[in-house]
């Protein structure tokens, strides 16, 4: 087993706040993570004025372009985001929900990108991405095996190498609706690396996709599960977020090569035991 790619999504959950934002990243760099990833959007091609002139209560007002806006990073939050992870040490990367979302992140040298599940049939977004040819991080919740298919089409066509995230599109899931052995099924289907992006509350899900061979596990931080936002209650705070990456650093040595050999200690227990 090689080494697990762990993510923490900050998503939306720095609510628009830099210095939330730089905890957050402090918490990543802290408890071993790989990276940190964001969301992009460009907010008036997400969303129909008509939904974001509609009624919605937040901290910044009470419509939806006000609580959309509130939580919208532009360029000088990523500058500083940019700036932030190359002194920590932290590669990170963003979803990009719209075209010149895909394209404002062009201007940061980033490893990865991320197809996010709600944005798996845009085909447009997705061969803006693929064109790129970063290894690329594609979510499956919601989607069917014939969605699936399209999408891995645009990647294979432009040489884009890619991994499938089994996912739950819930908020937070149930342990019950994981359906974790999709993993394998994913696996078996395209024979790429199948990775895990978890939207439910504990740590043993994620645990168990690692044990069924997930190569990432991308899991929601948050400085508080009382915060505002949506995405919060499907989060992990820093206590167990170090548990779980502490966890599956075990399991990736625990699982170990699948080849049946006798260890050198074994051995000495065979002579002991069986003379």
């Amino acid at each position: 087993m090689g080494h697990v790619f762990v993510v923490a999504e900050i998503g939306i959950n720095h609510n628009g706040d830099m210095e939330i934002c730089r905890k957050l990243i402090d918490w990543a760099v802290l408890t071993g993570c790989d990276a940190v990833k964001f969301q992009k959007r460009t907010i008036d091609k997400v969303y129909t004025k008509e939904y974001l002139d509609s009624y919605r209560e937040s901290p910044w007002g009470t419509t939806q372009r006000e609580q959309k806006e509130g939580l919208e990073f532009g360029k000088d939050e990523y500058d500083e985001i940019d700036k932030y992870c190359k002194e920590k040490g932290i590669d990170w990367f963003a979803s990009a929900w719209d075209i010149d979302a895909q394209k404002f992140l062009r201007q940061y040298d980033l490893k990865y990108n991320k197809v996010a599940s709600a944005m798996l049939t845009n085909m447009e977004l997705l061969q803006t991405i693929a064109e790129e040819k970063k290894y690329t991080y594609i979510a499956t919740g919601m989607s069917t095996f014939e969605e699936i298919d399209a999408a891995v089409e645009v990647f294979k066509k432009n040489n884009c190498p890619y991994e499938l995230m089994h996912c739950n599109s819930t908020y937070p899931m149930k342990n019950e609706d994981a359906n974790l052995l999709v993993i394998q099924t994913l696996r078996e289907r395209y024979g790429v690396n199948i990775g895990y992006s978890g939207h439910e509350t504990g740590r043993i899900v994620s645990l168990a996709a690692v044990a069924l061979g997930a190569t990432s596990i991308e899991r929601h931080i948050t400085l508080g599960h009382t915060m505002y936002g949506s995405d919060q209650a499907a989060s992990l705070e820093v206590d167990d977020l170090q548990r779980l990456v502490k966890d599956i650093r075990v399991l990736e040595l625990a699982l170990g090569t699948g080849e049946k050999v006798l260890s050198p200690e074994e051995e000495a227990v065979r002579r002991k035991l069986r003379g």
